[in-house]
C-alpha cells in the first residue's frame, strides 16, 4: 500500500514542530521533589537467610548517601544515584534498614522492614503413657521450637488423620516465634493402638511466600480396661494320684482381651494354659496332672495381667491315692452244679463291700461260695470299695461275671412254634437257643426241602411258607423242635384275571370282573373314577354311558392293588348339530375347511359329495379331525350349494344334508386402486380412484398420512402426497398407498442479468432463467434481431455472450412451456454507447435496469473526506498546552485543505481510507454531477441495466476489499 504524498509529510512535519513547543513549554512550568527510595521496602527472609537491598534517588547530584542497618553484609556496589548491599546470615526477627542521600542541603530516606522466618522444622509430640485406662484423660502436648512468626503458625493435634483441636496464633506479636499447643483427651477402646500426631502450618501466602509444613513423628496409644472382679476358677476339689483333669479360668470385661497374659499353676506346677478369646472374655484351659510327690493339699492359681494392672483367683485342690478294688472267682468257666468262691479286696484304707455284704474293718477282704445253676450264668458279682478323703467319700467299683455250662434249651420266646412273616423287606430269620457254650441251631423241613438262613439278613419269599424242624446242639446236649412259617403278601392284580381293556358293544350284557392273588385272600371292588360310591357289580345292559376308566382294587391285611380297567363302549354314528353344521360359509383365503365331526366308536370316516347344480358329484373338503402333515390341501375356490354327508363304521350308517356358501375378505390392487394417480392444480376436487373386491361388498376410506380428507373446492399443489387407503368388510381389511402428483402451469419465477450494471461493447453478460412447472417446463428464448454468437446451457436455463457488440443490446425474452401452458418474461441488457427505450412490460416483473456508476461519486467523495478526519488510524496527537493546541488546529485545517484540493484529481485516491470505509470509491471526473445522481435515484431496479458513458470520457476503476 503507498504511503502518504509529500504535501500529507509536510503538514505533518508542522504539527510535529508545534506540539515539540508546547510541550517544552509544560515542562519548564512543572517541577517535581526529589526522594530516596529502597528496595524491596518489606522483605521476608529465611533465618539465616541473605537478601539485596537497592538504594537509590532521583536527586541529579547526590552529596552523599548510605544505608543504615545492623545487619551484617557481604558486599556493596555503588553508582552516581544508588547503591545496592548484600545482607547475610538474617536472624533478627525485625529490622528497619534506612536508605538515605545528602541533596541540596536536604536529607532524603526511604524506610524498610525486614523480617524473618524460621520454617516449622522441629516438632515435637511429648511421649505417650505405656498404657492408658479407657474412661480417663490424658495429655497431649505439642512442641514447635523457634518456628515463626508465631502469628502465621497453625498447630493441628490429630488421631490419625481425624483433628482433635486446631489453634491459630494470628494477633501474636512480629517478634514471637515457637509455640505449644496442650489438649485433654478422654481415652477410649477405639483409641488402643491410635497413632497421635502433631502437623505444624507456616503460612506465609499473605507475604508472597508459601505454605510450610511438618508434621512430629506418630505416638501410638495403648488403652485397656480391667475388671474389678477376680477371675473365676472352676477345677475339681480331688485329684488322683496318676489322674489328668482339665481346669479352667475365666475373666470378663477384659479390653483389649487379645493383649492379656494369664499365669496358671497347680502347685509349682506351671499348666501351660491354651487361651481362647470370646469378645471381651477370656477363658483359659489346662490339663492338671497328680503325682505321688504331689500327695496332699495344694493350690490352684490363676492370675490374668494387662496394662501394668493384675488379678488372681486360688483355690485348693487335694491330691490322693485310690487304688480300685479286686475282685476274683475261684473258677471263671464252670459246668452246671459245681461249687465257685468269690474273692473281693482293696487297698489298706479302703473298706470293701461284696453282694452287699461289707468287710468288718478297712483294708480285710470279703469272700462268697455258691452252687452254679443255668441262672448264674452270666451272673455279674460287683465289689464297692469306699475312701474317706478330706471330709469326702470317694467310691469305686469292680465286676465280674461268671460263666456256667449247660445243655440247649429251645423256648417259645426264642424260638415259637409258629411264625407268620410279610414278604417282601428283608428278615433276620431267628430261632434261638439257650445254653453255654452257645448252640447251633439248624431249621430244615422234615421232607429234606428249604433250609431257613438263620441270624441272616435275607428276603422273605412266599416259598419259604411250610412246617420246619429245628435242632439246637452244643457239647453240652442238644434239642429238637418242629415251627410252621407262613408268609403274607398283597394283593396282586394281573392281566390273565384282571385285563387292562374291555370293549363292549351298546345293547349287549357283560359285566366286570377281575380276581386278585394274596395272603390272606384279598376282596376286590371295581369304581368309576371321579363318581364316588359308584360300583360296577353283576351283569349289565351295555349303554354309551358305561364306556370309562374304572378303578379296580384288591385289599387284604398286608396291603392294596389298584388298577385301571379301560372300558369302551362301541356304537354307530351319529351326527350332532354343533360339531357338523347344516350350514357353513366359506371365507376365500382364509385357510379354513369344513368341519364335520361325527359322534361313534369306532370313529366313523365321512365324506361330503354335492347334490344337484354345480356341485353334482363334487367332494367337499374336510378337515380333518387332528391336523397332520397328510391333512387335505386348503382350495383356491369352492362351489357353493348342497352336499350330503355320509358317516360309517362296522356298527352302521348316517346321513347329513350341509348348504355351503362363499364369501371373500376385501382385496385391492393395481387395477382397482392405482398407486400413483396425478391431479391437474385448479381442477375441481375429486376422491381418489380407489375400489375394493370382495363378498360382503367392501367399503373404502382414504386419508392422508392419518389426517381425514380435506373438502376443498380446487385441487392446488398441497394436495400432493402419499394417501393410505383401506378397505374394510366382515372378514378382515386390505390397504394400499397411493401416491398423488399434482401438476401445474409453468411461471418463470426469476430472471436475472450477469453483471446486474450492464456490459461494455468486448464484454461478456449471462442471463439467467428460472421457471416452476410439472411436469418440468421447456426453456425457450428471444433475442433481439441481429443479435450473434448467443450460448445456451444444455437446459436451456442460462443464455450467455462473449465479446457483446451493440447488437446484443435490447430486450430478450424467456419462456416457460409444459402440457398445461406456457409463461413469458422479458428483460432489457445495455450495451456502453447505446441507447435503449424504456423496457416493455408483460406477465413479468421490471426489465432490470441500472444506473451508471458516475451516480455513486458524491456519495463516495463524503465517505472519503469522512475517513481523513484527523483521527484518522496515523494522526494520534497529545495535546500537552494552549501552545500545543493551536498549532494541532492550524496543522488539521490544513491538512483537510491539502486533501479536498487533491482528493479528486484523476487517478488519485486514498486506498487505505477507501477499504476501512467498507465501500468502494471512483475518483474520475466523468459522471460525478448530480445528473448521475438522479438517473440512480430514478432506476431503482439495476439488476440489469447497463450505465451509459460519454464517448470521450474514461474510466478508472479499482476493486476494494472491506474488512
Amino acid at each position: 500500500m503507498p504511503g502518504p504524498s509529500p504535501g500529507l509529510r509536510r503538514a505533518l512535519l508542522g504539527l510535529w514542530a508545534a506540539l515539540g513547543l508546547g510541550l517544552f513549554g509544560l515542562s519548564a512550568v512543572s517541577q517535581e521533589p526529589f526522594w530516596a527510595d529502597l528496595q524491596p521496602r518489606v522483605a521476608f527472609v529465611e533465618r539465616g537467610g541473605s537478601l539485596w537491598l537497592n538504594c537509590s534517588t532521583n536527586c541529579p547530584r547526590p552529596e552523599r548517601g548510605g544505608l543504615e542497618t545492623s545487619l551484617r553484609r557481604n558486599g556493596t556496589q555503588r553508582g552516581l544515584r544508588w547503591l545496592a548491599r548484600q545482607l547475610v546470615d538474617i536472624r533478627e526477627p525485625e529490622t528497619q534498614p534506612v536508605c538515605f542521600f545528602r541533596c541540596a542541603r536536604r536529607t532524603l530516606q526511604a524506610r524498610g522492614l525486614i523480617r524473618t522466618f524460621q520454617r516449622p522444622d522441629r516438632v515435637e509430640l511429648v511421649q505417650l503413657p505405656p498404657w492408658q485406662p479407657v474412661g480417663e484423660n490424658f495429655t497431649l502436648s505439642c512442641r514447635v521450637p523457634g518456628a515463626g512468626p508465631r502469628a502465621s503458625l497453625t498447630l493441628t493435634l490429630l488421631r490419625g488423620a481425624q483433628e482433635l483441636i486446631r489453634r491459630s496464633f494470628a494477633g501474636e506479636p512480629p517478634r514471637a516465634r515457637g509455640a505449644v499447643l496442650t489438649a485433654t483427651v478422654l481415652a477410649r477402646r477405639e483409641d488402643h493402638r491410635a497413632n497421635f500426631s502433631c502437623r505444624a502450618e507456616l503460612d506465609l501466602r499473605p507475604h508472597g511466600l508459601g505454605l510450610f509444613e511438618n508434621s512430629s513423628a506418630p505416638r501410638e496409644l495403648r488403652t485397656f480396661s480391667l475388671s474389678p472382679d477376680p477371675p473365676r476358677l472352676a477345677a475339681p476339689r480331688f485329684l488322683e494320684v496318676g489322674s489328668e483333669r482339665p481346669v479352667s479360668c475365666t475373666l470378663d470385661q477384659l479390653f483389649p482381651a487379645t493383649e492379656a497374659r494369664v499365669y496358671l499353676a497347680l502347685g509349682d506346677q506351671n499348666l501351660s494354659p491354651d487361651v481362647t478369646l470370646d469378645g471381651d472374655a477370656l477363658v483359659a484351659t489346662a490339663t492338671a496332672t497328680a503325682s505321688a510327690e504331689q500327695e496332699g493339699a495344694r493350690q490352684l492359681v490363676c492370675n490374668v495381667t494387662l496394662g501394668g494392672e493384675n488379678r488372681e483367683t486360688r483355690e485348693n485342690v487335694t491330691i490322693y491315692s485310690f487304688p480300685a478294688p479286686l475282685l476274683t472267682l475261684s473258677e471263671p468257666s464252670i459246668s452246671e452244679g459245681q461249687m465257685v468262691t468269690v474273692t473281693c479286696t482293696a487297698g489298706a484304707q479302703a473298706l470293701v463291700t461284696l453282694e452287699g455284704v461289707p468287710a468288718t474293718v478297712p483294708g480285710q477282704p470279703v469272700q462268697l461260695q455258691l452252687n452254679a445253676t443255668e441262672n448264674d450264668d452270666r451272673r455279674s458279682f460287683f465289689c464297692h470299695a469306699t475312701l474317706d478323703v478330706d471330709g469326702e467319700t470317694l467310691i469305686k467299683n469292680r465286676s465280674t461275671e461268671l460263666r456256667v455250662l449247660y445243655a440247649p434249651r429251645l423256648d417259645d420266646s426264642d424260638c415259637p412254634r409258629s411264625w407268620t412273616w410279610p414278604e417282601g423287606p428283608e428278615q433276620t430269620l431267628r430261632c434261638e437257643a439257650r445254653g453255654n457254650p452257645e448252640p447251633s441251631v439248624h431249621c430244615a423241613r422234615s421232607d429234606g426241602g428249604a433250609v431257613l438262613a438263620l441270624g441272616l439278613l435275607g428276603p422273605v419269599t412266599r416259598a419259604l411258607s411250610g412246617t420246619y424242624r429245628c435242632k439246637a446242639a452244643n457239647d453240652q446236649g442238644e434239642a429238637v423242635k418242629d415251627v410252621t412259617l407262613t408268609v403274607e403278601y398283597a394283593p396282586a392284580l394281573d392281566s390273565v384275571g384282571c385285563p387292562e381293556r374291555l370293549t363292549w358293544v351298546e345293547g349287549t350284557e357283560a359285566s366286570l370282573i377281575c380276581v386278585a392273588h394274596g395272603v390272606p385272600p384279598p376282596d376286590v371292588s371295581c369304581v368309576r373314577s371321579g363318581e364316588l360310591g359308584v360300583v360296577l357289580e353283576g351283569l349289565l345292559l351295555v349303554a354309551p354311558e358305561h364306556a370309562g376308566t374304572y378303578r379296580c382294587e384288591a385289599t387284604n391285611a398286608r396291603g392294596s392293588a389298584a388298577k385301571n380297567v379301560i372300558i369302551t363302549v362301541e356304537y354307530g354314528p351319529r351326527f350332532e348339530e354343533p360339531n357338523c353344521p347344516s350350514n357353513w360359509t366359506w371365507v376365500e383365503g382364509s385357510g379354513r375347511l369344513f368341519s364335520c365331526e361325527v359322534d361313534g366308536k369306532p370313529q366313523p370316516s365321512v365324506e361330503c359329495v354335492g347334490s344337484g347344480g354345480a356341485t353334482e358329484g363334487v367332494l367337499l373338503p374336510l378337515a380333518p379331525p387332528d391336523p397332520s402333515p397328510r391333512a387335505p390341501s386348503i382350495p383356491s375356490d369352492l362351489a357353493p350349494g348342497t352336499y350330503i354327508c355320509n358317516a360309517t363304521n362296522r356298527h352302521g350308517s348316517a346321513a347329513k344334508t350341509v348348504i355351503v356358501s362363499t364369501e371373500s375378505p376385501p382385496e385391492m390392487d393395481e387395477s382397482t386402486c392405482p398407486s400413483h394417480q396425478t391431479w391437474l392444480e385448479g381442477a375441481e376436487a375429486a376422491a381418489l380412484a380407489c375400489a375394493a373386491r370382495g363378498r360382503p361388498s367392501p367399503g373404502v376410506h382414504c386419508s392422508r398420512e392419518g389426517t381425514p380428507w380435506p373438502e376443498q373446492q380446487r385441487v392446488s399443489r398441497e394436495d400432493a402426497g402419499t394417501y393410505h387407503c383401506v378397505a374394510t368388510n366382515a372378514h378382515g381389511t386390505d390397504s394400499r398407498t397411493v401416491t398423488v402428483g399434482v401438476e401445474y402451469r409453468p411461471v418463470v419465477a426469476e430472471l436475472a442479468a450477469s453483471p446486474p450494471g450492464g456490459v461494455r461493447p468486448g464484454g461478456n453478460f449471462t442471463l439467467t432463467c428460472r421457471a416452476e412447472a410439472w411436469p418440468p417446463a421447456q426453456i425457450s428464448w428471444r433475442a433481439p434481431p441481429g443479435a450473434l454468437n448467443i450460448g445456451l446451457s444444455s437446459n436451456n436455463s442460462t443464455l450467455s455472450v462473449a465479446g457483446a457488440m451493440g447488437s446484443h443490446g435490447g430486450e430478450y425474452e424467456c419462456a416457460a412451456t409444459n402440457a398445461h401452458g406456457r409463461h413469458a418474461r422479458r428483460i432489457t441488457v445495455r450495451v456502453a454507447g447505446q441507447t435503449v427505450g424504456s423496457p416493455r412490460h408483460e406477465d413479468s416483473p421490471r426489465a432490470c435496469e441500472g444506473a451508471g456508476s458516475g451516480g455513486e461519486a458524491p456519495r463516495n467523495l463524503a465517505t472519503l473526506r469522512e475517513g481523513l478526519h484527523p483521527a484518522g488510524p496515523w494522526l494520534w496527537v497529545a495535546v500537552g498546552g494552549a501552545a500545543g493546541g493551536a498549532a494541532l488546529l492550524a496543522a488539521g485545517a490544513g491538512l483537510a485543505f491539502y486533501v479536498q484540493s487533491t482528493a479528486c484529481k484523476k487517478g488519485e485516491y486514498n486506498v487505505q481510507e477507501a477499504e476501512s470505509s467498507g465501500e468502494a470509491v471512483c475518483l474520475n471526473g466523468a459522471g460525478g454531477g448530480a445528473g448521475g445522481a438522479a438517473g440512480a435515484e430514478g432506476r431503482p431496479e439495476a439488476a440489469g441495466g447497463a450505465a451509459e458513458s460519454p464517448a470521450e470520457g474514461e474510466v478508472f476503476a479499482i476493486q476494494l476489499t472491506s474488512t
